[in-house]
């Protein structure tokens, strides 16, 4: 035993050596340090972009290299966990509010670090619910300093509502009311596109709807809530909201479709749908409801960048200082500007910045860019409870359970009872693994 307990020691001292060693290097003698920053803008526009970061930053410190690692998406976080398993994790990483949990759980993550950033950089200039979704499950750190990240919700064309004398939808019963008022199957038209197929677009989707109704996947110490009355109110409402959407398992492409080609006067989705209407311009004619029935409630996520852990400290010194150059105003605003009208602020002091203000497709939704950015103020997410964020929750999602049961009460035609029953044992059995 002793020698298989020395032998473990010696691989953890050689892992965290290697993990040392895979952020940065010193150059020139000891006077220049390079990092590795990893992100997901492969694309040309968006990499001439962080080039341009880049060289501001190092133009400001040449003691510093940044070495660029941009990585396809959907390959990212197979990246993460093969360069973590080599010690070779970048010193800076872009990550989502999901996978950063990931992350913090298997200890990748210097959260002493990032709570120095955004100390630097100035909580109070960011959303409070861009916050809440990089808080660490005690509450008391973060997992990354947001960016940009983007909200969802019912978007409506206002023409189409108007001619049949409605307004925006403020509550479940309005939201009904309207998708009952424009479906014509045998037309092929229907009252509101919602995602029913059983991937994580359903589970964003229902958790609006849920989570306005205080109806959450985990109470305030992290035990499953799925069974509780509100779900199943929320449950049903979904239910019944489907018999007014596109026949089939709708994801992504339907959902967009259905409302861009006016075969749906609303819909659920991302503000990545701003770009597509636009391109077309109708910018005034597109509304953004938040559907509420006890409370407002906002799906949304960010993107922040992270420093991870095991960095040596001239190494940790130097990510501490890009992430904090990318967490200026200035700095942030060309970030979001990657894709306007779809990425959206997290920092209020983008909002009120001159250039995002002046951006041609900024400027085309007027007063509703402003009001789609200050409604971080009212994100919530599966999970996410009295301010604590449950790691686990992540594991639930990934087993798709919550999906599943979406589908299975739209698509499949079950009983809203009987999938509650599967999905609170599939919970359970996660809950209840160490």
């Amino acid at each position: 035993m002793m020698k298989k307990g020395l032998y473990l020691f010696m691989m953890l001292i050689v892992a965290a050596a290697l993990t040392a060693c895979g952020g940065g290097k010193k150059e020139d003698g000891g006077s220049k340090v390079t990092i590795e920053f990893m992100h997901s803008s492969v694309e040309q526009e968006r990499l001439a972009v962080i080039d341009k970061l880049v060289a501001k930053f190092e133009k400001e410190n040449p003691d510093i290299k940044i070495k660029q690692v941009p990585v396809e998406e959907d390959s990212y976080n197979t990246k993460i966990v093969t360069l973590a398993s080599a010690g070779k994790l970048p010193a800076v990483l872009e990550v989502g509010q999901d996978y950063a949990k990931v992350m913090d759980k298997d200890q990748l993550i210097d959260k002493g670090s990032v709570k120095t950033v955004l100390g630097k950089a100035g909580k109070e200039n960011f959303y409070e619910g861009a916050l809440k979704l990089v808080k660490t499950e005690d509450g008391k750190n973060y997992t990354g300093v947001p960016i940009s990240g983007w909200v969802q919700g019912i978007w409506y064309n206002k023409e189409m509502l108007a001619a049949k004398g409605f307004q925006e939808p403020k509550n479940w019963d309005d939201v009904l009311a309207i998708a009952k008022a424009f479906t014509d199957p045998k037309n092929k038209k229907y009252g509101i596109a919602i995602p029913t197929v059983e991937g994580g677009f359903s589970e964003q989707a229902f958790s609006q709807f849920a989570l306005s109704n205080n109806a959450n996947i985990l109470d305030g110490k992290g035990k499953t809530a799925v069974n509780s009355t509100e779900m199943k109110e929320a449950l049903t409402f979904y239910q019944e909201l489907s018999k007014y959407t596109m026949p089939g398992s709708n994801d992504v492409t339907e959902v967009k479709d259905a409302f861009m080609n006016g075969s749906a006067p609303m819909a659920v989705y991302s503000t990545y749908i701003l770009p597509a209407v636009f391109e077309e311009g109708n910018a005034a004619n597109i509304g953004f409801a938040i559907p509420t029935q006890k409370t407002k409630a906002v799906f949304g996520t960010v993107s922040a960048l992270t420093i991870s852990s095991g960095l040596e400290d001239n190494q940790k010194k130097a990510a501490e200082k890009f992430v904090e150059f990318i967490a200026q105003p200035e700095n942030m605003t060309d970030w979001v500007l990657m894709s306007p009208g779809g990425a959206q602020p997290v920092s209020k002091q983008v909002i009120e910045n001159e250039k995002y203000q002046s951006n041609e497709v900024v400027k085309a939704f007027g007063e509703l860019s402003n009001e789609i950015a200050a409604s971080y103020n009212d994100i919530q997410v599966f999970g996410l409870v009295d301010g604590k964020n449950f790691l686990k929750m992540g594991d639930i999602t990934s087993s798709g359970a919550i999906p599943k049961m979406v589908n299975g009460i739209t698509v499949g035609g079950k009983s809203i009872d009987s999938e509650l029953k599967t999905a609170g044992k599939s919970i359970q059995e996660i809950l209840d693994k160490k």
